[in-house]
């Protein structure tokens, strides 16, 4: 009997220790499983979406110009002279005053007839004698020049004013000699004024004169208006060098290239969370368009806008319709 009591004592130490290591492992065996659900919980988070705008192709016709300075003359100018020598009794006319064709600008009477003129008329009325000559303008025009005033003596052939001819208005270009082959494609040009206005214009004839300092050539510009243009005003005229009418353009924006500038590419939408890069090889570029030379692509392709700065091909996306 007592050596059955101090067997069953001697094996308590030995189940106590097993049922300890089974608790650790228990609990070993929770924290993995934890970790694990963790982990996969981690493994389930969404890659993140760049927030960008989107945008398609557009076929609105796409030109390249070239902007040049335009100044506004009279070609021809009216120059009236003295027909005798004498004093001016009459002037009728001052600088920047509109005159008809015919019209009286001037009254010269002879050295002789202001000495001898009242004389005669006292010895016969009748003869009606005044020596005086009358001076008209030769054409329709402004006053551009008055020389001499009422009672200065002039000579026979002497300047006595400057008339400009409205008939001859025109805008003078001077074009840069290596661009006068596009002359020949200007239809229709636009004449803009400093204050906004624009004037319909057509090219005319270049003048056989180049600058030897700037190396530009002058072209007439002939506008139809029936406003007073004053001579001297400068313009901006519009030379197209070529132009697209039915292309496939993107905005600048949509447009990426690498440091260098020699590639460039746009980012594709897939569908509505995904973007993959594409090649492009540019044609006509605009102040806010560019147009698309190859690959070709269709009209409902949509690009991305705003937001594709650093984007990796194949980007995932996320579309933002504000």
């Amino acid at each position: 009997m007592e050596q059955l009591v101090n067997k069953k004592m001697s094996s308590k130490p030995y189940y106590t220790v097993t049922l300890g290591l089974a608790s650790i492992c228990l609990i070993l065996s929770a924290c993995n499983s934890s970790a694990t659900l963790d982990n996969r919980e981690l493994d389930k988070t969404p890659d993140p979406k760049t927030p960008v705008s989107v945008t398609q192709i557009s076929h609105a016709p796409l030109s390249d110009y070239i902007e040049l300075n335009a100044t506004a003359t009279f070609q021809q100018k009216g120059i009236i002279k003295a027909s005798s020598n004498g004093y001016l009794q009459t002037v009728n006319v001052k600088k920047g005053d509109y005159v008809k064709g015919g019209q009286p600008l001037f009254t010269v009477i002879t050295k002789e007839a202001r000495s001898i003129g009242n004389a005669i008329n006292s010895l016969d009325p009748s003869f009606k004698f005044t020596g005086l000559t009358r001076i008209t303008a030769n054409t329709a025009g402004f006053v551009g020049e008055v020389s001499h005033q009422k009672g200065d003596y002039v000579q026979e052939g002497e300047q006595l004013a400057v008339i400009t001819n409205l008939n001859s208005f025109v805008f003078l270009m001077d074009l840069p000699y290596e661009l006068t082959g596009i002359i020949k494609n200007q239809k229709a040009l636009q004449v803009t004024l400093p204050d906004g206005q624009k004037l319909a214009g057509k090219m005319g004839r270049s003048l056989s004169l180049v600058d030897s300092a700037s190396q530009t050539q002058r072209v007439i510009i002939q506008v139809k208006t029936q406003q007073l243009i004053p001579e001297g005003l400068i313009a901006k005229v519009k030379l197209v060098r070529s132009e697209s009418l039915n292309p496939i353009a993107l905005p600048k924006e949509s447009i990426l290239t690498n440091e260098t500038q020699d590639e460039f590419w746009v980012m594709k939408l897939m569908n509505d969370t995904t973007a993959v890069k594409v090649n492009i090889q540019k044609g006509l570029e605009t102040g806010s368009y560019v147009e698309i030379k190859s690959p070709l692509f269709k009209p409902n392709d949509r690009f991305i806008l705003t937001g594709n700065y650093g984007l990796p091909d194949t980007a995932k996306i996320m579309i933002n319709h504000k």
